[in-house]
């Protein structure tokens, strides 16, 4: 649904730095900017903030650099965001990934020579796709470039999982399109290329240590890292939620709430697509490194190839054939880049999005101009980056200001139709609600216990009845008491836990749901975020019932994106990811 997915995107400062050569170019963030910004936050009733850097080189080569926070670092005691407040940037962490395997395909003392056009088939153990030509035709450009007929499958993915065993589900997961048929966002394919330099190199370095030691380290990127308990040694940001929007009467409103940082575990060797915590300073080492093509600022020292850089930037698949906005062009996908057009100014940039976290990044090549907004409010951050990002380049480049905080609300003012109500006579599914609770498989998403929480219906395992026992707690105001619904307990970085509720027949709706801290434990220790009722869900499950083997059948689950839905004759052939019962507890009562 258009409004949640807006909402979703998937959840500033006051001091200020500069560093500046003579005769440098007028500040960017001055007074105007810092009233705008300032203003924005406040019209969007952000009870977070943002930091930015702005990196210019003029035809001396001499560089202005400037970053600034706005706005709430830290809910509990209020501290500010500055230019050293460290944030997650998410997907902006793919660009050192593909940077990584450049630098590997560059190595000419590798044991097995690799180029961008390598065969997983052939240098990662264990790898396989359920599409026989994918398995065999995969190269590194296409996992780069996310055009290997897969779609997202984030749900796929636990904590529990180290990167072998995601490898290893890939070929369990069913493909959305041909091979190379279209762009399709997937976080796996960057695991996969995470891989390489523990399989490639005699000294089996895990994959963040070895971007630690030939990327942040080289540049002097001192405060950037993969480790949430280095960073929270130093200046971390809370990201922040709003619990209870009523998004028809009140979409900016809701009880602010800091978020738990979203991944805890694995130290330096933490997640690689997303994993990355950095600030505005270091990203402004970044930004110039990269118009620098790969050279350390202030230094001819080469850190980065200059061709892996054009490489990585260089179009692949197609992400947007059509623009979304006149002054935009279509958009092109490399390594961890994506490639448009601003107002006639070509850009290079990506977005980034952990839970609490948002973060957007880019250059302007051709005009020496790079820009990086992070920002900390986990509901509105996708929108204000975007805002506040064009606004940075249109004080930049001297052009006319465009109102983009008016456009993106005209964009969230049409709500969509409220939600379809459950019949008041559903009928019942094929099989009793008893008979369909229980514990489910799939391969490439593993085990998942549905519990059916009826007060009429003891759980039937000692975990569903512990689930059952807490659940007013852990999830409060989840269950309407008048639908039957199940709960599965969900060990993933996306949910906590998933609703199945009965609508009719055997259609449910599910809902992804997470169960977090209010630091308030004498009051309210946890609070839900996510399954709104207010609109229609986008996921939906299909019970069937063939004898006394039950399954759960989803679709909107594996987010494709603009793919058209599976076809076919019975439902598990219509389906995206199907559970079935591991073990029948055949009941005879009817719910």
């Amino acid at each position: 649904m258009r409004l949640q997915a807006l909402f979703s995107l998937v959840p500033f400062f006051l001091l200020y730095g500069s560093v500046s050569g003579q005769g440098a170019p007028a500040k960017v963030l001055n007074e105007a900017t810092d009233t705008f910004i300032d203003n924005l936050l406040a019209g969007w009733n952000s009870p977070a903030g943002v930091s930015i850097a702005v990196v210019r080189k003029d035809e001396q080569d001499a560089w202005t650099i400037e970053t600034k926070g706005y706005g709430v670092a830290t809910l509990a005691n209020g501290t500010r965001v500055t230019e050293n407040t460290l944030f997650a940037i998410g997907s902006n962490s793919k660009l050192f990934d593909a940077i990584a395997i450049g630098l590997l395909v560059t190595n000419r003392t590798l044991p097995v020579r690799l180029s961008w056009t390598s065969k997983f088939a052939s240098i990662i153990p264990g790898w396989g796709l359920q599409d026989s030509t994918a398995a065999k035709q995969t190269t590194i450009l296409d996992a780069l470039s996310h055009r290997t007929g897969l779609p997202r499958h984030d749900f796929s993915y636990k904590w529990s999982d180290d990167v072998p065993n995601i490898i290893k589900k890939l070929k369990s997961h069913r493909p959305s399109a041909e091979f190379r048929e279209v762009h399709q966002y997937n976080n796996n394919m960057y695991t996969l290329l995470s891989y390489l330099p523990t399989v490639l190199l005699p000294s089996k370095i895990p994959f963040a240590r070895y971007v630690k030691q030939n990327i942040f380290e080289p540049l002097g990127m001192s405060s950037t890292t993969y480790s949430y308990d280095v960073a929270k040694l130093g200046h971390l940001a809370d990201g922040i939620a709003r619990q209870g929007i009523n998004y028809t009467e009140d979409p900016l409103g809701g009880t602010p709430r800091a978020l738990p940082y979203w991944s805890t575990k694995g130290g330096e060797d933490g997640n690689c697509p997303g994993g990355i915590i950095s600030n505005a300073v270091d990203m402004s080492i970044w930004l110039q490194t990269l118009l620098l093509e790969g050279q350390k600022p202030g230094t001819n020292q080469s850190v980065i190839p200059p061709e892996v850089i054009q490489k990585v930037s260089a179009g692949v698949s197609v992400v947007e054939p059509v623009a979304s906005f006149p002054e935009l062009s279509p958009s092109v996908y490399g390594g961890g880049l994506l490639r448009n057009a601003y107002r006639g100014h070509e850009v290079v940039w990506h977005s980034g999005g952990t839970p609490g976290f948002l973060s957007q990044i880019s250059r302007l090549p051709s005009d020496n101009l790079g820009i990086a907004v992070l920002c900390n409010d986990n509901d509105y951050g996708s929108i204000l980056i975007q805002i506040i990002n064009y606004r940075l380049m249109d004080e930049a480049l001297g052009l006319e200001k465009i109102d983009w905080d008016t456009r993106f609300r005209a964009i969230l003012s049409p709500l969509p139709p409220p939600s379809t109500p459950r019949p008041a006579n559903a009928s019942l599914p094929s099989a009793n609600f008893t008979a369909l609770a229980g514990m489910y498989d799939n391969a490439g998403y593993g085990k998942v216990e549905f519990c059916f929480v009826s007060s009429d219906y003891p759980a039937a395992s000692s975990s569903c009845k512990a689930l059952a026992a807490n659940l007013s707690t852990i999830l409060p105001g989840a269950v309407n008491p008048k639908v039957p619904t199940f709960i599965g307990a969900w060990d993933s970085p996306w949910a906590s836990h998933i609703r199945v509720s009965h609508f009719d027949g055997n259609q449910f709706n599910v809902s992804v749901l997470n169960s977090f801290p209010t630091n308030n434990a004498s009051a309210e220790p946890y609070w839900t975020y996510g399954g709104d009722t207010t609109f229609d869900t986008t996921i939906y499950a299909e019970s069937i019932v063939t004898g006394r083997r039950y399954s759960l059948a989803f679709t909107g689950f594996w987010g494709a994106g603009d793919i058209p839905k599976l076809q076919g004759e019975t439902v598990r052939d219509r389906a995206e990811v199907v559970f079935d019962k591991v073990k029948v507890m055949w009941r005879r009562s009817q719910t």
